[in-house]
């Protein structure tokens, strides 16, 4: 063999080494724990128990450190792989459940964060989150959803009971102070006449019923005076003319008289040159016209009174509340002069007509004023005790959900189960919403941390909808 065939023999050893160099090299397995291994593929047949994707890399060494992407260690060392079909976890695994009478069985555990990702055993994401437990009664009632005790505590999830109590929805307003005009008294005269003195009253004073308010003479009123005191002396037969009598003490009092004016008369038997005028009412003199000496038409206001006893509060009620008004209701009133203090009256009425430019509804509240501290065109805070006697279903305001189109409330139904139901409501009022479908009584609503459990339930419908259409493809 020449010198030149030696060489090119040489060199075909030495690339065939090299090039078995570089397939022992690439072709090296390595073992689902990181470490490589010479015994080379699986080639017995059975698919490897690691399989699917690479969806993150782990810490080589065991330490709780992720990366979505090849990282390597301070140390060099590469993380390693982990794939979907391998059973990560960091705890104790449980024993298999075992199914007994009244133990709910584990259907499944699915992804923290909603991916479409389930595992039949306790794993963890690739955030170190605990996938979530999905039991066989769940898959069968798709509403309810179950939240880990330890979750629980950590969210703070209260729950109150819904039941029947009577509900007083508050209604508010500010009103104004009003005399009753039915108390009200207007002293004129009905003849022309003078006034010959006036009492020693001016507006503000307290006056009684019948006591002497002025002395007034009037010819027409003199007239008829005297002709009553005749008919009284006429004699006929022993007897006076009753239908005569009866006329003369009418014209009497068609002049404004009353009885114990006509009875000073008739006792005295003669004409008065002055008539004593009383006054028709007990209250305060709000009006006073009269002076000594003057003359008065017909008509003229000479005293007007007012007995304010009990005042009128007129409060205007926005149009969506006039539902809730009835007649009788109690009413708390605070006039803004006596803030620390509150007075207790009833509607009265509820005016038949709307303000058109406001949109309000007047009602009209009866107030005792025995103090008489209550004032005309006072400004006052009215509270209505709208709602009535009758017991409603309720429950606490904030274990319903509004979302502007519909309402939540999640019931809670026990050792970690919660299902969300739409419900309907009407009136609200101290703290409580009334019922009107949705839950029954004796019924637990959440009442705290409701959100995040409605949250989930979202989450989880849009999951199921999810699989759904996948199943459907």
């Amino acid at each position: 063999m020449t010198r030149r065939h030696i060489v090119i023999l040489l060199g075909f050893v030495v690339v065939a080494a090299s090039l078995a160099w570089l397939l022992e090299g690439r072709f090296k397995w390595v073992t689902p724990t990181g470490t490589p291994s010479d015994a080379g593929p699986n080639i017995s047949g059975k698919a490897p128990a690691t399989t699917g994707p690479i969806i993150y890399y782990r810490d080589p060494d065991g330490r709780p450190a992720y990366s979505s992407t090849p990282k390597k260690t301070s140390a060099g060392k590469d993380y390693l792989p982990v794939r979907a079909g391998e059973d990560i976890s960091f705890e104790d695994k449980p024993p298999p459940a075992t199914v007994a009478s009244g133990e709910r069985r584990v259907r499944f555990y699915r992804h923290p964060m909603g991916l479409p990702d389930t595992s039949p055993v306790p794993k963890k994401d690739a955030m170190g989150m605990d996938y979530i437990l999905v039991y066989e009664d769940e898959a069968e009632n798709g509403a309810t959803i179950t939240i880990s005790p330890g979750k629980l505590q950590k969210t703070g999830v209260r729950s109150e009971p819904v039941e029947r109590r009577t509900l007083n929805v508050p209604v508010r307003a500010t009103g104004r102070i009003e005399f009753d005009p039915r108390r009200i008294s207007i002293v004129s005269l009905r003849f022309e006449g003078f006034i010959e003195s006036v009492g020693r009253f001016a507006e503000g004073d307290y006056v009684r019923k019948g006591q002497t308010l002025m002395r007034v003479y009037g010819p027409n009123l003199s007239s008829a005076a005297a002709e009553y005191v005749a008919v009284l002396n006429m004699r006929r037969g022993g007897g006076i003319d009753a239908q005569r009598l009866e006329g003369a003490k009418r014209r009497l009092v068609n002049l404004g008289l009353d009885e114990s004016a006509i009875a000073v008369i008739g006792r005295a038997r003669s004409v008065p040159r002055v008539i004593a005028w009383p006054a028709p009412q007990d209250g305060h003199v709000l009006e006073r016209a009269a002076i000594n000496g003057m003359r008065a038409a017909p008509g003229d206001i000479l005293f007007r009174i007012v007995d304010h006893s009990v005042v009128w509060v007129l409060a205007d009620i926005a149009e969506r509340d006039i539902a809730l008004i009835a007649p009788g209701q109690k009413v708390d009133v605070r006039p803004r002069a006596y803030s620390d203090r509150s007075f207790k009256g009833q509607v009265a009425l509820i005016y038949p007509h709307l303000n058109m430019e406001t949109r309000t509804a007047r009602v009209r509240i009866e107030l005792p004023n025995l103090d008489g501290l209550l004032r005309g065109d006072m400004y006052a805070e009215v509270e209505i005790a709208a709602g009535g006697n009758e017991k409603v279903l309720t429950a606490p305001e904030s274990a319903v959900i509004d979302t502007g189109k519909r309402q939540v409330a999640i019931v809670d139904k026990g050792e970690g189960r919660f299902e969300p139901r739409e419900v309907k409501i009407g009136r609200r009022g101290e703290g409580f919403v009334e019922i009107k479908s949705g839950v029954n009584e004796n019924e637990r609503v959440v009442t705290a941390a409701n959100f995040l459990i409605d949250a989930e339930s979202n989450l989880k419908a849009a999951l199921r909808a999810l699989d759904q259409g996948e199943a459907g493809k």
